[in-house]
């Protein structure tokens, strides 16, 4: 039985002022009745069962998921010191799971994203991992673009390596950094380029092999993990051992070096619910454009999004605007420039307001 490896120690800083340092967004109710860790877990637990799930997060983390996900094992969690980046969290998580079983297959997701049509989802992802086993190669899901998005990175699809229950699994020429805006209209009307949706399928023996060929010192520093493990020390020099890993994401260290990777196309309506643009496009809308969630009236206005739970907002004669009202702070952002709120985040820290972080 495969592995799911959620990925849940991110900060969420674009969605500030609703994603805080201590709640941030894989723990919010953003789309539905549900945090979007819940309904991740929902989606693989019914393919791998709860006793495979595996939640790589920060300690300070650890409560809110036992009382999000009650049904999974304490020992499922595992838990990073600080954030590495990726390499490190799948190095660490690969580390654990290899103890079990190392030629088992390893599913890695992210705990923010969105997903349409769980039951295809599920069809991607058993697919992925038949592909990982038969060509013992890396996989991972791309998504089909439908606009020319510039803040997802993109990748170049090649020839049909071969089919898995119906799903075709082909060839990556190669990975793409985020690119202006005339190379992603280049790369959508191209019709072989897809977003690269972060979700990745491999064995647990070969990701360790990666690591070894490619992030040597990454590498090192889980062997003596490892050895802690086996000497009953690991928590011991988790910390310090953690400190010396590199920071690098697992796309730069080796997807992007590697040559044995397949990618498959992901049409289960994914979003990656990156902004609160991204947000808006999974809320009902009025004549004009607007979106109000809360209490508020909109007057003269377009395209404005507006989340006020606590407080009725009133605007008036505006357009193309993000507003989100907490009880202590106030966001208003053109959504033109909302990638660009993890600069307020930064810049409210500098001006010492860590209260409203």
């Amino acid at each position: 039985m495969p592995y799911a490896v959620i990925m849940a120690g991110g900060r969420g800083e674009r969605f500030w002022p609703r994603s805080r340092v201590k709640n941030p967004k894989q723990f919010l109710k953003l789309i539905g009745e549900k945090t979007m860790l819940q309904l991740t877990v929902e989606r693989v637990e019914g393919l791998v069962g709860i006793d495979n799930t595996y939640i790589v997060t920060g300690s300070e983390f650890t409560g809110i998921i036992c009382e999000q996900i009650p049904l999974l094992p304490r020992e499922n969690i595992i838990i990073e010191p600080f954030g590495r980046d990726t390499a490190a969290a799948i190095g660490l998580a690969a580390l654990h799971l290899g103890r079990k079983n190392p030629g088992e297959v390893m599913m890695v997701l992210p705990a923010d994203h969105y997903i349409g049509n769980t039951p295809r989802f599920q069809d991607i992802l058993k697919s992925a991992a038949a592909a990982a086993v038969k060509s013992d190669a890396i996989v991972t899901l791309g998504i089909t673009p439908h606009s020319p998005e510039t803040g997802y990175g993109y990748i170049h699809r090649g020839d049909l390596f071969d089919t898995f229950y119906g799903n075709q699994a082909c060839r990556v020429i190669s990975f793409l950094e985020k690119p202006d805006y005339d190379t992603a209209v280049k790369f959508l009307s191209g019709g072989n380029y897809l977003w690269n949706s972060g979700m990745f399928v491999w064995r647990i023996s070969l990701i360790r092999k990666m690591i070894e060929k490619y992030i040597p010192q990454l590498d090192s520093g889980l062997k003596k993990l490892e050895a802690g493990l086996e000497t009953g020390r690991y928590q011991e020099i988790l910390a310090e051992a953690y400190s010396e890993l590199p920071l690098i994401s697992v796309d730069y260290g080796i997807l992007e070096r590697a040559d044995n990777v397949l990618v498959m196309t992901g049409d289960f309506g994914w979003d990656d619910v990156g902004t609160w643009t991204a947000l808006e496009r999974h809320a009902d809308k009025d004549e004009n454009g607007n979106v109000l969630q809360g209490q508020g009236v909109l007057l003269d206005s377009s395209d404005v999004y507006v989340l006020s739970l606590d407080k009725p907002v009133a605007l008036i004669g505006v357009e193309n605007l993000i507003v989100v009202n907490e009880a202590d702070s106030l966001l208003i952002c053109h959504k033109s420039r909302v990638q660009e709120i993890k600069k307020v985040v930064g810049a409210l820290r500098d001006k010492g307001f860590d209260n409203v972080l």
